[in-house]
């Protein structure tokens, strides 16, 4: 190893280039051993860790060095009642935040104890939307009349690229000679983000063909990914999903120890009044922490909580208790591909069983999608019900330190 570590010094060997000389493992262990001489720190912990470095390295990190361990706690059981997720599930929640699984695994207990949430998946679609640059405004509107009436020539072409996915549709927006064209895809139980964006160079070579148009960038913003955008909140990207229960006056006082009304005025003043006052694309208490809670544990990418952090919790006073729901219209999610497959990840999948590819093909991405809304609910129910008992700062004290 010696000899390695004289030709990465001498600049001979890059540091990345380690595994095509070496087996992955040892080429991580080489590139950890090279930080630490030269940064004097000691990455033993970093260094310590039971995933296959095979998949890891090759896949899902380049310049590997080890791995950083999120403790992971269950909430649950979680009774759930959708098209896809039916039945009793324990979430896997990846975090560092004291209190959150407990919250969480409350709010679990109030919807079981209702009689479970009942989930529906709203759309599914993930986008890509390139930008092309055209010679006029008017130039700009013959784009989009063109693409508006060729759905089939670009759906030909998108769909070539994968045996999986398929072009759904696309719609057009002008500012100026900019056209950005948001192409839909249904991605099966991948995320699909990779899918799409070949299937969208294909189509948006044909666009420019036939049009003129200049493609100026693959991505024009437009789609949105990983930002938390209006688009998405209007038009939905990824699965969209909403998850809603019943709770009785009895069991808002048992379990969520206040009452009715107080729960309702805290959702209309905090997570509607209060997130329209501030200018926020999300109207919820803390959708984003479960999502991420769950993203991590389950080999979601973590940015994508930016969109899931959308959602918006409504609470609405029904004869003897409240409705309250969550719908997430911008939740990007899959079971294969990505970090589905390191085994830590693989193995929480496992537990909600949505590991893999679903028969039919997208099955396991939308149960999986029912499970996280049921879950933000969860966590929802919990928070406002804290909010309005005045408990949030004792549950910290006691399990945030």
């Amino acid at each position: 190893m010696d000899e390695y570590l004289e030709r990465i010094k001498a600049g001979s060997l890059k540091l990345y280039a380690l595994e095509q000389e070496l087996p992955p493992a040892e080429a991580v262990a080489l590139r950890r051993r090279y930080i630490e001489d030269e940064t004097g720190v000691s990455l033993a912990k970093v260094g310590s860790f039971s995933i296959s470095v095979d998949r890891a390295a090759r896949k899902n990190c380049e310049n590997m060095v080890g791995t950083v361990q999120v403790p992971v706690g269950v909430a649950g059981p979680l009774l759930v009642r959708g098209e896809y997720a039916s039945g009793s599930f324990y979430l896997p929640l990846a975090t560092t935040e004291g209190a959150l699984v407990a919250s969480v695994n409350r709010g679990c207990s109030a919807i079981t104890r209702a009689g479970g949430a009942e989930v529906r998946i709203l759309r599914d679609g993930m986008t890509r939307a390139p930008v092309f640059s055209t010679r006029s405004v008017a130039h700009a509107r013959e784009v989009a009349d063109w693409v508006a009436v060729h759905h089939g020539e670009i759906a030909r072409a998108a769909d070539e690229t994968t045996s999986h996915g398929k072009f759904l549709g696309a719609a057009c927006t002008v500012v100026g000679t900019s056209v950005f064209v948001r192409m839909e895809f249904d991605t099966k139980d991948a995320m699909g983000m990779n899918m799409a964006t070949i299937a969208s160079e294909k189509a948006a070579g044909v666009i420019s063909a036939a049009t003129g148009a200049r493609l100026v960038a693959l991505s024009g913003n437009l789609c949105s990914d990983k930002k938390p955008a209006a688009v998405n909140l209007v038009r939905g990207r990824g699965r969209g999903v909403a998850a809603g229960v019943f709770l009785p006056d009895g069991l808002v006082s048992s379990v969520l120890k206040t009452d009715t009304p107080s729960l309702v005025e805290v959702n209309t003043r905090k997570n509607l009044v209060g997130s329209a006052a501030a200018g926020s694309l999300g109207f919820n208490a803390q959708a984003a922490n479960i999502i991420a809670a769950l993203f991590i544990a389950c080999g979601q990418d973590p940015a994508h909580v930016a969109e899931g952090s959308l959602a918006v919790t409504t609470a609405e006073p029904a004869g003897g208790g409240v409705y309250v729901a969550v719908t997430l219209p911008d939740l990007p999610l899959g079971t294969v591909g990505g970090g589905t497959g390191i085994e830590t990840q693989a193995e929480c999948l496992s537990l909600l069983g949505v590991a893999g590819g679903g028969d039919p093909p997208g099955t396991h991405a939308r149960k999986f999608a029912e499970i996280v809304a049921a879950g933000v609910l969860a966590g929802e129910l919990s928070l406002l019900g804290a909010l309005a008992a005045q408990h949030l700062a004792r549950a910290h004290k006691a399990l945030g330190r």
